[in-house]
């Protein structure tokens, strides 16, 4: 068997499991997407990020001649952090969409209807929280009263609070500053905050372009999930259309994994940043969708409790309860 024929069969592995139970929600004799609603006005629209693979997939324009043969449209919309692109989801704007690890939960908490489909494999060293190339701060620990610029409810969130739980740090001890990427960024150069939790291709921005250092990444801290997401009722009525997008993102993560040159030209044709910069981020993406394992959805409960313990949820949240009710969880990462 050749390694190609390898990867198409692991792929076909993967997506059968992502959408083992999706196909239980489809009503036996379901017509396919080329026959359904309103003859070709189907469509699928897309909410990503500065970042991974569905970047990637809009770059190289494989999902849109994939879903025409179906009669489906594809529409992408760009949105600068998790929680954003999650209200999107929840009032219906978006119907797929990825994110990191903490959104979701500030998502479910606050009552939207979405349902994990999938995760690309941990990436921690893709955040870190940084300061100023000139600043004092040298350990975890030199946080404390300090201003700290994040996305609220991103996943840099729960890295700042792991971050700090293991310096001994409490988190009511630091002042955190919510802004998104582009303000943070400059409040963060003019020196009004002392740190910044931020993740790539931001962090390899600052880096690069900032001479920022890195007070400590997520390696150790945190694990720093890619999760696809879908809107509930989307994924019940159009589990063979999400099939297909999930199939898609998977073909890239093969192609992107072996191709670093050629995804830091369109990652960088994609989101403006210098080549430079977007292949320092890729070299920390952890590339290959799986189906969300049971220890996954234990690592998202851990995140949830955390969130909860600390009144930053309104109410605390069973994770699992953001599945398809049909779904089996795989129980394997292969």
């Amino acid at each position: 068997m050749t390694h190609r024929h390898a990867q198409r069969l692991s792929r076909r592995t993967t997506l059968g499991l992502l959408f083992a139970a999706a196909a239980g929600v489809m009503a036996a004799g379901m017509p396919a997407a080329a026959q359904a609603q309103a003859k070709g006005e189907l469509q699928v629209r897309i909410g990503y990020q500065k970042y991974g693979t569905l970047t990637l997939l809009k770059g190289r324009g494989t999902l849109e001649k994939r879903l025409a043969e179906q009669g489906v449209g594809v529409k992408w919309t760009e949105f600068p952090a998790g929680p954003v692109l999650l209200e999107g989801l929840n009032v219906g704007s978006i119907d797929f969409g990825t994110v990191g690890e903490a959104p979701p939960i500030f998502a479910q908490a606050a009552g939207a209807n979405l349902v994990y489909v999938g995760n690309e494999p941990a990436s921690p060293a893709s955040e870190a929280i940084v300061v100023p190339k000139g600043s004092g701060l040298r350990t975890l620990a030199d946080l404390k009263g300090k201003k700290i610029a994040l996305n609220k409810g991103s996943n840099v969130h729960y890295l700042l609070l792991k971050a700090l739980e293991k310096a001994g740090v409490a988190y009511a001890d630091i002042q955190p500053v919510f802004l998104p990427p582009a303000d943070a960024r400059a409040a963060f150069e003019r020196g009004s905050v002392d740190a910044w939790a931020i993740w790539d291709p931001f962090l390899a921005a600052a880096e690069k372009q900032l001479g920022a250092r890195v007070l400590a990444d997520g390696k150790g801290l945190v694990a720093n999930y890619q999760f696809y997401l879908a809107s509930r009722t989307y994924a019940e009525k159009n589990p063979e259309i999400l099939r297909i997008v999930l199939d898609e993102v998977a073909k890239v993560d093969d192609w992107g994994r072996n191709n670093p040159d050629e995804v830091a030209t369109i990652l960088s044709a994609q989101t403006g940043l210098g080549k430079d910069v977007v292949a320092l981020a890729a070299s920390r993406y952890a590339y290959g969708v799986k189906p969300v394992s049971v220890d996954v959805i234990a690592s998202q409960q851990r995140v949830a409790d955390a969130f909860s313990g600390l009144k930053l949820i309104p109410k605390p949240i069973v994770v699992k309860d953001a599945l398809l009710p049909a779904r089996q969880l795989a129980t394997s990462t292969k």
